[in-house]
């Protein structure tokens, strides 16, 4: 089958469009022949070898998170879907492959696709959509009334992260660009701050939560929006000594991670405020409920572009400009409506 094949890590690497052997399901696995796959920029960190200690693929591998197809075979362990079904997912670690025209995913993984959703729709959200979920619902816990900071509001886990918020009754503050500000209100943001000219610590305060994918002089400002108790919660780092023990890295990984997330940490704690490091993880069950929400049009995927499977590199070289509204998806077969 075609897939796209990181040879090497290295930064700004293309992917090379080749054959690879078709994967074989094991007995809990459900092969999915993709119509669709988001990309994301873990998908480019993962290339530059930024993950390499933490993630450690060997190439060649292919890459992709975020997918959305037809089954068309299943595992003799398999009880939840069948032949025929259209799923998305986000595969767990170690199962990833999504930029190929075929993927086995654990029956844990999957959920079916929403049926108010488009294929290229379904496949923008996997990824982005458990990120929102597990740092507001599950990690969280953002009830009615609470105040919630999501930076960059515009961007792919952003768009999805206000609206989540929104349905579970919060106030909603996000950090964007002047030009993006009538979307992001759109999607339900109360508060929009326009981060080229105004310091969004000086127009908030006594939040409840921060969701932070920015870099380190974000974080550290974000929590002067904090009250005593309220959370902080980064899916850019850096990762910290939980996190660390839950992929159980070795010794000498956990004390680097201890120490790269010491100070954040300690000026947390002065605070009264927990921080916290969120890596996603695949989770079916969750992307279940997620689509019970498309359904009711509480959440609706944003998707900025469109490529076709063979200019993937096109699309990659986008989304890292930094200036993608929403996700970016890759069609594997031609569009068509679904």
């Amino acid at each position: 089958m075609k897939a796209y094949i990181l040879d090497r890590y290295g930064k700004t690497q293309a992917l090379r469009l080749g054959e690879v052997p078709a994967p074989v399901p094991g007995p809990n696995d459900v092969l999915v022949r993709i119509e669709a796959a988001g990309l994301n920029l873990l998908d480019a960190k993962i290339r530059d070898g930024a993950f390499k200690p933490i993630l450690p693929y060997k190439p060649p591998l292919v890459l992709g998170h975020d997918l959305a197809g037809k089954v068309v075979a299943v595992g003799a362990k398999v009880s939840r879907f069948k032949e025929g079904d259209a799923v998305y997912a986000r595969p767990r670690d170690g199962q990833i492959g999504a930029f190929a025209e075929m993927i086995a995913v654990n029956e844990a993984d999957l959920a079916l696709v929403p049926a108010n959703l488009s294929m290229t729709e379904a496949a923008s959200l996997p990824l982005v959509a458990l990120t929102a979920w597990q740092a507001l619902v599950e990690h969280g816990q953002v009830q009615r009334g609470h105040k919630v900071l999501i930076h960059a509001g515009s961007g792919g886990v952003g768009t999805i992260a206000i609206q989540l918020a929104k349905h579970l009754g919060a106030t909603v503050a996000t950090t964007t660009s002047a030009a993006n500000a009538e979307m992001v209100r759109k999607l339900g943001a109360d508060i929009v701050i326009d981060y080229r000219s105004q310091r969004f610590e000086d127009e908030i305060s006594g939040y409840d939560l921060v969701l932070n994918s920015q870099d380190a002089d974000t974080l550290e400002r974000s929590l002067k929006v904090l009250k005593p108790g309220g959370k902080l919660i980064s899916i850019s780092g850096p990762p910290d000594p939980a996190f660390a023990r839950a992929q159980g890295l070795n010794i000498a990984l956990k004390l680097l991670l201890r120490l790269m997330s010491a100070g954040i940490r300690r000026k947390a704690n002065r605070r009264g405020i927990d921080y916290s490091f969120l890596f996603m993880r695949a989770d079916g069950a969750q992307l279940g409920r997620i689509a019970e929400l498309v359904k009711a049009g509480a959440i609706r995927p944003v998707v900025d572009r469109i490529y076709p499977f063979d200019q993937l590199n096109d699309a990659f070289a986008y989304i890292e400009t930094g200036r993608a509204k929403g996700k970016v998806v890759t069609a594997t077969v031609p569009l068509d409506g679904r």
